[in-house]
């Protein structure tokens, strides 16, 4: 089996020796090839390489940042090099109808005939490898690679697709986005990705700048009249959302990789609905969260979102830039997983 190993060599929980421990051992399994990240959009460019050179595995070590580039490089690849995945390595500063659609993006089909993905951890939140349930640790990790690759055993996952943009596990038009993007700033000034981090930054933001007073945001899907005066939406593609340490953060917890996009939307940011919305998503309520001022739905092959003016937007916890407009596809059985 020839593999390429994608190193991230900032990422945040990993050592070089722990590194060094998880190319010996996969070494000893497979033919190996290791690549550093250097620069903004290097690990599509690799995963895009592989793809070319006929391997059969691409490992991703490193977050999610990492793990989303090596997809949009495979997906990519795959689907005749159209388009570019014009994301960042995490290396650098991160500045519908309810049944499948027939017309799913042709990337969907070729998953099979694309090298196999692994995702060892090395991120501070690593929610695709947890949602999979690869352990935290990167040795336990790669003992469980390394034994689902002996036993010839891969999961097929489905993916989304924003605009030009894969990912995996979510996106989002609005207020999470705009916590992203401050999170990352203040990343660029030197400060540690930690939840208590992202907790602060998402009530400054809330309170101090985010604008609750009008809703912007407008929900199409085929068949279906349009949702509008939405304030923000949350897309899944699997559950959780996110994780505040050890804890699940469930926006859409019928997420699943196995089925088509979930979302969550807002209709207004007023103080009360907003604090109810936070406890029942931090909480994990069942049955999910839901009242007058959220909207769920579950299972969408294709939907579109639009703003009356550019909002924060963000895939994979990497945040894009503002967008007025963004038109999301499900992509059932995208990639084959060792997990």
């Amino acid at each position: 089996m020839r593999a390429l190993l994608v190193v991230n060599p900032k990422a945040t929980t990993t050592s070089e020796r722990s590194r060094d421990v998880l190319v010996r051992a996969l070494r000893t399994e497979i033919d190996l090839r290791v690549e550093v990240t250097r620069r903004r959009g290097h690990g599509a460019d690799l995963a895009r390489q592989a793809v070319a050179q006929g391997l059969d595995v691409v490992v991703a070590l490193g977050g999610d940042g990492t793990v989303n580039e090596v997809v949009n490089g495979l997906l990519y690849a795959g689907n005749d090099g159209k388009g570019r995945a014009g994301g960042k390595d995490d290396t650098a500063a991160r500045g519908g109808s309810s049944s499948r659609s027939s017309t799913a993006d042709k990337s969907s089909s070729r998953g099979a005939s694309l090298p196999a993905l692994a995702v060892v951890p090395g991120g501070s939140t690593n929610v695709f490898a947890r949602a999979l349930g690869l352990p935290r640790d990167v040795v336990e990790a790669t003992g469980a690679i390394l034994e689902a690759m002996d036993n010839g055993r891969t999961r097929s996952v489905g993916l989304g697709k924003a605009d030009g943009r894969y990912f995996t596990f979510c996106a989002g038009l609005g207020l999470d986005a705009e916590v992203v993007r401050k999170v990352e700033r203040a990343r660029l000034r030197g400060k540690v990705s930690t939840p208590g981090l992202y907790i602060r930054s998402t009530v400054t933001q809330f309170f101090l700048e985010t604008e609750r007073r009008v809703p912007l945001i407008t929900l199409e899907r085929p068949g279906e009249d349009p949702e509008i005066d939405l304030a923000t939406v949350v897309v899944q593609n699997t559950a959780p959302w996110t994780y505040i340490g050890n804890r699940p953060v469930n926006a859409c917890p019928d997420a699943s990789f196995d089925s088509g996009l979930d979302l969550l939307a807002m209709r207004a940011l007023h103080v009360p609905a907003t604090a109810l919305a936070v406890t029942k998503i931090l909480t994990g309520s069942r049955p999910k969260p839901h009242g007058r001022q959220m909207m769920t739905l579950h299972d969408l092959s294709a939907f579109t979102l639009s703003s009356a003016r550019p909002l924060a937007f963000q895939v994979d916890g990497d945040y894009l830039g503002e967008r007025t407009k963004v038109a999301f596809t499900a992509l059932p059985d995208a990639v084959r997983v060792f997990c």
